[in-house]
Formats: structure tokens, C-alpha cells, sequence
């Protein structure tokens, strides 16, 4: 039997081109069929997750899985649904505001990847860590300095309320997100072994997502 991968992509391209509620609730034995199946490869990711990071265990994939259900409540983008899925796998679970690890699968190029780090966090806690940054920066530099990830998430234009502009590490005292992803195609997921390789890659983003955390949590 073939993987259902390319079957799942090929879903989420028709339903990008009809991004209405009948369209998918006349495809939705399709869609479970295939979120039960890449749930299932999801929860292959966390249990070997659990090898190096045993807290997200207590944690089930559909525990960890987002829904397709966009919220356009604040967006002018007013299409219904996600044309990818993702998930976010964290010892602390998705709603808190700590350091974890994301997940996309995504139909876009150059949406795709797996992401480590803290996205939008409280003002407080952003003060926090950039004072982190600076009193240790070469464990910072050391961490977050991991082969084919790329730093990612917002910035500021120039030097946070209270810095000054030729810091020498303005760099990472302008950052508005923490975060590091390895970018990833479609071919990825098309390997039945991505579960375990994606587990294996934010292996390597550990280091860096400990950082954060114990930063905010001293």
C-alpha cells in the first residue's frame, strides 16, 4: 500500500482551492481518514521525543495536533480553513508560555519545518530573556548555533526601550520571538521515517529550548 503522505498533500491543494465549509463537509471522511493516519505518525514523533524529553509522554498526539478550524475572528483572511497541519509538543503542554517545539506540514514553499524556540511571549518575560541573552551570551551563541536551522520570528527595527542602539548584541536584543527552524519540502514527509527523523532533529534544538526556559523560569 502506498503512503498516505502525497494523498494528504493533495487534499490540503484542493481544499486550498476550495477553502469553503460545503466543499469540506462533503470531503470530511477524507480528511479523517487521513488526520487519523498522520496522527498516528505524529504520535510516533513524541514517544521517540520522549527518549531525550520524557515529559512530553504524558502528552497524546492529538493532545499535541491543532485543529484545521482557522480563527478569523481578527484576520481579513476570512477562508475557514488551515491548508496545513501542525502540531506543538512542549513538557508543558501547548498553552503555556514556555519554550517548545512545533511542527508544520504545509502545501506554501517555505512554510514547512520544524521550529524550537518561544513565539510572542508577555513583555515581562521577553525583558527577562533578553537580559538572559546578554549575561550569558556565549552559552546563548553556543545553544542556538545548531547545523541547517536558521533563526526565525519577528524583530524590532532598531534597540529595545532601555538598550543602546550599537549594543553589541543588538542582534538578539531585537528579537520579538526566540525561535530557530530547520525549513523543510514536501519530500520530507513523504518518507514513511520522518516521525523518527523529525524527533531526531529537535533533538538537537534541546539545548537552545532549555535555555529559554531555564531563563524564564530562574
Amino acid at each position: 500500500m502506498s503512503y498516505y503522505i502525497p494523498r494528504l498533500l493533495e487534499f490540503l491543494r484542493r481544499l486550498s482551492e476550495n477553502n469553503n465549509r460545503d466543499w469540506f463537509r462533503e470531503h470530511k471522511a477524507e480528511y479523517d481518514e487521513l488526520r487519523a493516519l498522520w496522527l498516528a505518525d505524529l504520535q510516533v514523533m513524541i514517544d521517540r521525543m520522549a527518549v531525550w524529553e520524557p515529559g512530553v509522554a504524558r502528552f497524546t498526539a492529538s493532545q499535541c495536533a491543532y485543529r484545521i478550524y482557522r480563527d478569523t475572528r481578527f484576520s481579513l483572511d476570512k477562508t475557514p480553513f488551515k491548508v496545513y497541519f501542525s502540531a506543538a509538543v512542549s513538557p508543558y503542554g501547548r498553552h503555556i508560555e514556555r519554550a517548545g517545539y512545533y511542527l508544520q506540514m504545509d502545501i506554501r514553499p517555505g512554510e514547512s519545518g520544524l521550529y524550537a524556540g518561544i513565539w510572542h511571549p508577555e513583555s515581562a518575560t521577553l525583558k527577562k530573556l533578553r537580559h538572559a541573552v546578554v549575561d550569558n551570551i556565549e552559552e546563548f551563541e553556543e545553544v542556538s548555533a545548531v547545523d541547517g536551522a536558521q533563526w526565525c520570528g519577528d524583530r524590532l527595527k532598531s534597540a529595545p526601550q532601555g538598550w543602546q542602539k550599537n549594543h553589541p548584541n543588538l542582534e538578539y536584543l531585537r528579537m520579538k520571538d526566540y525561535g530557530k527552524v530547520f525549513q523543510l519540502d514536501e519530500a520530507f514527509f513523504c518518507d514513511p521515517s520522518w516521525p523518527e527523523k523529525a524527533a531526531d532533529m529537535f533533538s538537537r534544538l534541546k539545548p537552545f529550548v532549555d535555555f529559554l526556559n531555564y531563563s524564564i523560569e530562574e
